[in-house]
C-alpha cells in the first residue's frame, strides 16, 4: 500500500507513530504537507499538485488536519476522495466534528447520550437557555475550542451572562452546556478504528482543574469500557462519518456522555496509558479498506434525472406496518432499501422478509416523485407553476 500521511507537524508524536507503523509493516508512506498541495480543477479529471508537481499516485491517505486549516485540509482530502483515494476521514466527517454545534446537531436526532446544550444569539435568550440545560453552574464552550481552550466554567448565572456577553461582543459563537457534576475533573477517551474501540483511557484533571485534557496538565490511565460505552463511541464516529477517530465521553449517573468527536486524536497518551499499539490498528485498518474508497454516494446517486436519496418514515398509522419489505411494493416503484434504521439498530442492505415496525427509516434509493408520494401530506402531483399575479408586490396599506 502506498500511504500519504496529511501533516504539519512531521515531528510530532502521533505523526512519527503512524509512519513508522507503515513502515514496519511493508508499506509505502510519505508525509505530506498539508500546505503545500495546489488542487488542479482545470482539466477533465480531478487532480491535485505537490509543491508544483503532479502529485504521484496513492492507494490511501490519512489527514491529521489541524483545526487552523480546517477549510483548505478539508478541500484537499476532498478532492482525494474525488479521484477515488481512501481516506477513513471524509472531508465531510471533519468538518462535522470540527463544528461543536453542527457535531451536536448532528448526534441529537441518533439518540446519542450528551449533556443538556443549548445556542443562542439574543442577549435576551441567554438566561432562559441557562435555566433550559438544567441552570448554574454552566459549561460555556466556544465552537472551535480544541484541546480545552475555549472552555469555561461558570458558577453562577450572572457570570455566565457576563462571559456570554463578552464573547459574543468580540463575535463569538458559543454554546451553553450542562455541568455534569458526578464526572467533574474525569472523561473518557475512547479511539476508535472502523467499527471498534481500540483502546481506552481515563482522563483524569489536576487540582481543581474541571478540564482533563492533557494538555491543562492532566493524568491518564487504561481503562476497560463496558458495551454501552463502547457502542455509544463506535455509533458517534459513524455517524460522524470518520472511521478514525476519539471520542470523549462523561461518565453520566445514566450511562455515558458524548462530548467531542475528535477526527485526528493524538495517540501519545493513549499510547502510554493502555500500552498498545494504536497506530498499527490504524493502519491495518487502512490496508483492509483501500479497496473500498469512500464516496459520497448521495453525489454518485443523484446524478441521474429523476432519481436521488431518501429517507422514509414508517407512520404508526402506515399501512406498511406488519407487512415484510417484500410485500411493501416498494421495488415495483423503483424504490430500492439501502438500509432500515430502528431506534438504534441499522440494518443494512435489508431482505425482503424484513417486517416493517412503526417508526421504522428507511434510506432508499429510487424516483423521486414515487418516493415523495409515499410522504404523508404531500401532494403526489408536482404543483403547477401559477402565473404572476397582475400586482407581484402588494402595495403597503396606508
Amino acid at each position: 500500500m502506498k500511504l500519504a500521511i496529511l501533516s504539519r507537524a512531521p515531528q510530532a508524536y502521533s505523526t512519527q507513530r503512524l509512519k513508522a507503523a507503515a513502515q514496519q509493516r511493508g508499506h509505502d508512506v510519505k508525509v505530506l504537507n498539508t500546505l503545500r498541495f495546489a488542487i488542479d480543477l482545470s482539466r477533465g479529471e480531478p487532480d491535485l499538485q505537490y509543491r508544483g508537481r503532479q502529485l504521484s499516485d496513492y492507494d490511501a491517505v490519512l489527514p491529521r488536519i489541524g483545526n487552523s486549516i480546517t477549510y483548505f485540509g478539508t478541500a484537499v482530502v476532498r478532492q482525494f476522495e474525488q479521484m477515488d483515494v481512501y481516506t477513513p476521514n471524509t472531508a465531510n466527517g471533519i468538518s462535522n466534528s470540527r463544528d461543536k454545534l453542527r457535531a451536536t446537531q448532528i448526534l441529537s436526532r441518533h439518540n446519542i447520550g450528551m449533556p443538556p446544550t443549548a445556542f443562542v444569539r439574543n442577549r435576551a435568550d441567554v438566561r432562559p437557555a441557562i435555566a433550559r440545560v438544567g441552570g448554574a453552574p454552566v459549561v460555556i464552550k466556544l465552537l472551535e475550542g480544541t484541546q480545552g481552550i475555549g472552555v469555561i466554567l461558570a458558577p453562577e448565572v450572572k457570570v455566565a451572562e457576563a462571559i456570554i456577553e463578552t464573547l459574543h461582543s468580540t463575535k463569538q459563537n458559543v454554546l451553553i452546556q450542562h455541568f455534569v457534576k458526578e464526572s467533574r475533573g474525569r472523561d473518557i477517551r475512547a479511539l476508535v478504528v472502523g467499527d471498534r474501540v481500540v483502546a481506552a483511557m481515563r482522563r483524569v484533571a489536576s487540582g481543581d482543574e474541571f478540564r482533563s485534557n492533557v494538555h491543562r496538565g492532566g493524568s491518564v490511565e487504561p481503562v476497560e469500557l463496558s458495551p454501552e460505552y463502547e457502542q455509544a463511541a463506535v455509533r458517534s464516529a459513524q455517524i460522524m462519518g470518520l472511521r478514525v477517530a476519539g471520542v470523549d465521553m462523561l461518565e453520566g449517573d445514566e450511562g455515558p456522555l458524548v462530548m467531542e468527536v475528535n477526527s485526528s486524536p493524538g495517540l501519545e497518551g493513549i499510547e502510554t496509558a493502555t500500552k498498545l499499539d494504536v497506530a498499527g490498528a490504524i493502519i491495518d485498518y487502512i490496508a483492509n479498506q483501500v479497496a473500498f474508497p469512500e464516496i459520497d454516494v448521495r453525489q454518485r446517486l443523484t446524478v441521474s434525472t429523476g432519481y436521488g436519496v431518501a429517507e422514509l418514515l414508517v407512520h404508526g398509522a402506515a399501512d406498511l406496518i406488519g407487512k415484510t419489505l417484500g410485500e411493501s411494493g416498494l421495488w415495483d416503484r423503483d424504490i430500492t432499501v439501502l438500509t432500515l434504521h430502528r431506534g438504534t439498530t441499522v440494518i443494512p442492505n435489508p431482505r425482503k422478509g424484513v417486517v416493517l415496525e412503526a417508526d421504522d427509516r428507511l434510506l432508499c434509493f429510487g424516483r423521486l416523485e414515487e418516493m415523495r408520494s409515499m410522504i404523508p401530506e404531500r401532494r403526489r402531483r408536482r404543483a403547477k407553476v401559477r402565473k404572476l399575479p397582475k400586482q407581484p408586490i402588494p402595495t403597503p396599506a396606508e
